[in-house]
């Protein structure tokens, strides 16, 4: 069974012979999340990553992964957050002192008050309830508590209201990677077809472009999104975020059985060997998910945090090609 795996790139997988390793172990492509890197840093990934890529015979592609309309912490000083205190979200792009998170996106603060009042951060690892909000302002307490470090993901569980546009950032990127048919660019946050057309017309109908299902009516629309994408990827870590973890599964489960009727490659991406993080093997179950998977018609996984901060990247790529 051939099928891809898209390894991302970070601090733990960052230099060329752990590259040769996780291509030997079974990795067809590469992502970088751009919303952890400058430009400058992109542009030294970059400079570092072509020459490796061409020196193979069967070059991997290398998946650019853009913002688009998803809202993620601005910089700060990583700090932990303990049940039952409070913080503060401000309109910054960057905050100093413990207890301020900087949000740099006006129609954050905007969603307040057509949400139910519950924000999670970081694939809701952390949970904040809402106390008052105002312009560019929130007062939140801390549900669930936990580290939380610059650029991290935030919603509210329960709205939908955004406003769906490429960063500025993104746009750069775009210009300065255009051209390169190694390249690839998948788009956060994706909300449905008419979002998705607009993407086309701006990265052009030339480009390569992976749509990331991370919202409940993005499920819904995904035939439509299809339409205007390449490839299609279900991103379990935000969706559950955005939807709740039951709610999270059975959107799932209802959505894997129409996978093998779509007319472009989707591929499976959150957490989908999470265990890798800390250990050389996957665990049974995360063994069994990607085999259904598989048998489902997904056409290849994403591999997240095992490889870009986990302790065993090549392992896990190796893991993922188990079936093979």
């Amino acid at each position: 069974m051939e099928y891809a795996i898209v390894a991302t790139l970070g601090p733990k997988s960052g230099s060329r012979a752990v590259w040769e390793k996780m291509v030997q172990a079974g990795a067809t492509g590469f992502r970088l999340n751009t919303s952890h890197l400058s430009l400058p840093q992109i542009q030294e990934w970059l400079g570092k990553l072509e020459p490796f890529l061409d020196a193979l015979d069967k070059r991997p592609y290398l998946v650019l992964d853009l913002q688009g309309s998803k809202w993620r912490l601005g910089d700060f000083t990583a700090f932990g957050l303990e049940p039952g205190c409070r913080v503060e979200l401000v309109l910054a792009g960057s905050a100093s002192g413990k207890d301020v998170l900087p949000v740099p996106h006006e129609d954050f603060f905007e969603a307040a008050s057509l949400s139910d009042g519950e924000l999670v951060l970081d694939d809701a690892r952390v949970v904040l309830a809402v106390e008052t909000s105002g312009t560019g302002s929130i007062t939140a307490r801390v549900v669930r508590g936990g580290e939380i470090v610059p650029r991290k993901g935030i919603t509210y569980a329960s709205c939908g209201y955004r406003k769906e546009r490429l960063q500025e950032k993104d746009r750069e990127i775009i210009e300065q990677t255009a051209g390169h048919d190694y390249i690839r660019y998948a788009v956060s946050y994706v909300r449905d077809g008419a979002e998705m057309s607009g993407y086309r017309s701006v990265i052009g109908p030339q480009a390569y472009l992976i749509a990331k299902l991370e919202r409940g009516q993005a499920l819904e629309e995904a035939t439509r999104i299809g339409l205007f994408a390449d490839e299609l990827w279900l991103c379990r870590g935000d969706l559950g975020a955005e939807l709740g973890t039951r709610a999270m599964a059975e959107a799932v489960y209802r959505f894997s059985k129409t996978v093998s009727g779509m007319p472009m490659p989707v591929l499976l991406a959150g957490q989908v060997f999470e265990h890798m993080k800390l250990s050389p093997v996957p665990t049974r179950s995360e063994v069994c998910c990607m085999h259904d998977a598989l048998i489902q018609g997904f056409q290849g996984v994403v591999l997240s945090d095992e490889t870009a901060v986990g302790g065993y990247p090549e392992e896990s790529c190796r893991a993922a090609a188990m079936f093979r």
